[in-house]
């Protein structure tokens, strides 16, 4: 079985009621399936200010990460939450500088950050979902 990505939007934000950390909830594009991923205080903040079209006077660190990428003239292709090791997740940044196409390792917290910024898709490999539900 190859591992394809599968399309995902963010469902929402929310606290833990066990533990009040935040959950971003993606769920899948045109499907039910969901993906919860607990994530720290400050990216939750930074992902809910976004898609509440909250801003700031001063960059953020992802607002600082988007400039990034315009200044060196590359793009946010996609984003992957790419594995899942025991209880942590692992996410990829999919750049494109020109014909050069470039991955980086993230926190899937900080890569959807960045997908709100960009307007970069998010997706899901299919193996990290099965392992995750």
């Amino acid at each position: 079985m190859s591992d394809f990505e599968i399309r995902m939007e963010i469902k929402g934000l929310m606290l833990d009621p066990a533990s009040n950390v935040p959950i971003v909830i993606l769920r899948e594009d045109g499907g039910s399936r969901v993906l919860p991923i607990w994530i720290g205080v400050f990216e939750a903040n930074a992902i809910a200010m976004r898609l509440d079209g909250i801003e700031t006077q001063r960059p953020m660190t992802h607002d600082l990460l988007q400039a990034s990428f315009e200044a060196l003239g590359a793009d946010v292709d996609r984003v992957v939450v790419s594995d899942l090791r025991e209880t942590t997740f692992f996410a990829q940044i999919h750049a494109l500088r020109g014909e050069e196409a470039v991955v980086l390792d993230a926190r899937p917290s900080d890569a959807i950050a960045l997908a709100v910024r960009t307007e970069a898709p998010i997706f899901v490999r299919a193996s990290v979902l099965e392992k995750a539900l």
